[in-house]
């Protein structure tokens, strides 16, 4: 039953009045049919441009205005603050009202807002620390110091990745699957890091999750007063979920059933980093009376890019199966240009944007998107050149950033004296006579004692062995501490952060330096006052039952959030970025650059057979595209210091040969016809005719079973590269190898 809504009262009465709200008005036939829908479990495949947060968003305002539902019965869970951020304000702006109570933001966010609301219940201390990835890592070395490990034969990086995707997988170091369960080294580490996290009060993101799951799956209380408070749970981008935010939407919803899960399973690309697609290809078997609905009508992109699309997509398997299609007009044809190397394709696609530029476009209407980072440098080389402004999308996090990390360990400090990180952090920064054999000391007495590193460092000013010199610096600074501390009482977030800034020395010690990263730290310093400035006005509205202060609400904020961008990017300025950052986004002119077999699709995916992955790669990349797409490739790319033969994507044999009657071929093409895809005799064949392509699987009489990974020449004089796991890399001449394709 749902409960009054406190916003408006009064609901439609008519079929006609329901039309003619600004809930309904601005949706088409389908968006209508699924944000009306009655609750219950609903599944709703929304292909890209189709308006899915349209569709999310008027969902929840629907259930709010006219299902009568309070807000606060309802939890979203996103994957992005800005996405957070945009949903809550057009849902306002739809009721032309606050939604006050209504639970919405990322999966972490959330998880962290009911694990500081029961500390407790999930054995955690009520002052935990979330930690980011460098924290993590830095606590992972400290766990392998303690366990004499040597990170050359333990790289500490590749540990960090296991631990994190066993917890995205609900393991714990007691209970590791498979063959994870026999690598005794790998489990002490984790069990180590988890028993120093604990001690310590931190919570990295994994750990967000996975210890929400568990306060959801054993506490009983808790999970009945979630289960009771929220009737409606809703998932925005549902195909990239991983097993524990599943698992912890279903422990929410399985009372009332009303889940409303969006998302498009096309464009599942994040499987590297623990995203199941099969959540979204099984839900109607969790939720069998679940309604489906398909948003198909792109409002984004042409008709050409459409086609394209749906042409890539349709050659996998495993899919719930839609296609794209728009009211738009076609368009202009898909451009594809080849190459003779990277630099000749990078000057191609900054001579186009020079051109567009020239006839009025703006810069940041540009895109140029590669499957690897290393890819960038031609491309930036050649905009450098041409004094053409560029932004490198993805870039380090503002809060990643060391000075800001510097600026807020103070800050943590002045929350949780006993935060060990940022003790360790800035004890010395800026460098204040604190030198390493003090420091040595002060963790040998904390871990003698099992103490803080704050309580111990309060035992060394007393100690005698300390230097005169250190006692009086780690008195100034436990000074510094407790003066921040005394502030943050009275006054308000930003002026408090500022004055931090100066307390602590930071603005005084980049202030020194000289050149462009000196400015830039200090720019950087000056936009995090501004940050919690933003933040106090953002969240001024939030409700009394929040227990923790402000600075302490900020703290974790800047755990989760990406923060402003650097000052240093330009605001007009072409984007680069890989496929996997270009998700979501979407520009006038898109350069899918690099497509070659081996690099796209990636020879790693080739040789493990997760092509359908990198297909659904392409169709996002493809599908960033409004009006123009250029799809280009070299047939010779320099790979550690030497050239290499490159193949054409096998994704470009897949589109329509109508979509590209214009395509253009450079000049090293019009030297070289025989290189041209389609030539008579550039098509290399095993002995039976079967066509050979870089990644397929062939037999040697001699060597075995090997993939091909290069292939050069035509006719009599043609030759490929095989790799073979027994004797290694061969060049064969195909007239005699008389190779088998399996």
């Amino acid at each position: 039953m749902s409960r009054n809504n406190p916003i408006n009262p009064t609901r439609l009465s008519t079929n006609t009045a329901m039309e003619e709200s600004p809930i309904i008005t601005p949706l088409n036939e389908e968006q209508r049919k699924a944000v009306t829908t009655p609750p219950g479990p609903v599944l709703v495949l929304a292909g890209a441009g189709s308006g899915k947060t349209r569709a999310l968003v008027h969902r929840i305002a629907w259930l709010i205005q006219e299902h009568g539902t309070a807000p606060w019965s309802i939890i979203a869970m996103t994957f992005t603050n800005k996405s957070a951020r945009e949903m809550q304000n057009r849902i306002e702006e739809l009721l032309i009202a606050p939604t006050r109570g209504l639970w919405i933001g990322t999966f972490h966010a959330l998880g962290l807002r009911m694990l500081r609301q029961n500390w407790q219940a999930a054995g955690l201390p009520e002052q935990f620390e979330v930690i980011d990835n460098a924290d993590q890592l830095r606590q992972i070395k400290k766990s392998m110091e303690e366990l004499k490990l040597d990170e050359k034969s333990f790289p500490p990086k590749q540990i960090l990745w296991r631990i994190n995707a066993c917890k995205d997988d609900g393991h714990r170091a007691h209970n590791l699957p498979g063959e994870l369960s026999k690598d005794e080294i790998f489990s002490l580490v984790y069990q180590n890091y988890q028993k120093r996290c604990q001690q310590l009060g931190l919570v990295d993101f994994g750990e967000l999750l996975l210890r929400t799951y568990e306060l959801l799956k054993n506490n009983q209380i808790v999970r009945e007063h979630y289960q009771n408070k929220f009737e409606h749970v809703l998932i925005d981008e549902f195909q990239d979920t991983n097993h524990i935010q599943f698992q912890c939407a279903l422990l929410l919803s399985s009372s009332h059933q009303n889940i409303f899960a969006v998302g498009d399973d096309d464009q599942s690309i994040y499987g590297w980093r623990g995203a199941r697609v099969e959540n979204m290809l099984g839900f109607n078997r969790t939720f069998p009376s679940a309604s489906t609905f398909r948003l198909e009508q792109n409002y984004r992109s042409s008709g050409y890019i459409l086609q394209a699309a749906n042409a890539i997509i349709s050659k996998n398997s495993g899919r719930l199966g839609k296609r794209l299609w728009t009211n738009q007009a076609d368009g202009e044809p898909i451009q594809i240009y080849r190459s003779y190397s990277e630099t000749e394709e990078a000057q191609f696609v900054v001579s186009i944007i020079r051109s567009s530029v020239a006839s009025g476009s703006a810069h940041n209407e540009h895109a140029i998107l590669y499957r690897s980072n290393a890819q960038s440098r031609a491309f930036e080389e050649q905009l450098i050149a041409q004094g053409i402004p560029y932004s490198v999308y993805g870039g380090m996090r503002f809060f990643e950033r060391a000075e800001i990390k510097n600026a807020l360990a103070y800050l943590k400090l002045a929350v949780n004296r006993d935060s060990d990180p940022s003790f360790d952090r800035v004890v010395n920064m800026p460098p204040r006579g604190i030198g390493k054999q003090t420091m040595d000391s002060v963790r040998l007495t904390a871990a003698r004692h099992n103490t803080s590193l704050w309580e111990a460092s309060l035992l060394a000013v007393d100690d005698p062995e300390t230097s005169s010199r250190s006692r009086e610096s780690l008195k100034r600074f436990r000074a510094i501490i407790e003066r921040i501390a005394s502030l943050s009482k009275d006054r308000p977030l930003d002026a408090l952060v500022e004055t931090s800034l100066h307390e602590s020395g930071l603005i005084d010690h980049y202030s020194k330096d000289r050149g462009e990263t000196a400015i830039s730290r200090i720019e950087n310093l000056k936009e995090l006052v501004t940050a919690a400035e933003s933040y106090t006005s953002e969240h001024s509205q939030e409700g009394p039952s929040q227990r923790e202060d402000e600075l302490n609400l900020f703290l974790n904020h800047t755990a989760l959030e990406p923060g402003p961008r650097g000052t240093e990017e330009a605001h007009d300025s072409v984007q680069l970025m890989s496929l996997h950052s270009a998700k979501g986004l979407e520009f006038n002119t898109v350069f899918l650059c690099g497509m070659e077999d081996g690099l796209f699709p990636h020879q790693l995916s080739i040789s493990e057979g997760n092509l359908e992955e990198e297909r659904r790669l392409c169709y996002v990349g493809i599908t960033r595209a409004m009006q123009k797409l250029y799809l280009c490739h070299a047939s010779s790319r320099t790979v550690f210091g030497k050239p290499m033969r490159c193949m054409p994507s096998r994704f470009l044999a897949e589109l329509p040969e109508n979509l590209f009657p214009d395509a253009r071929q450079s000049s090293f093409q019009r030297q070289n016809p025989e290189m041209n895809p389609g030539s008579g005799d550039a098509t290399m064949t095993d002995i039976f005719g079967n066509a050979l392509e870089l990644g397929c699987t062939v037999h040697h009489g001699k060597f075995g079973e090997g993939t091909v990974i290069n292939a050069e020449g035509t006719g009599a004089s043609a030759r490929v590269q095989i790799n073979f796991p027994e004797v290694g890399q061969k060049w064969l001449v195909l007239n005699y190898a008389r190779l088998k394709r399996i």
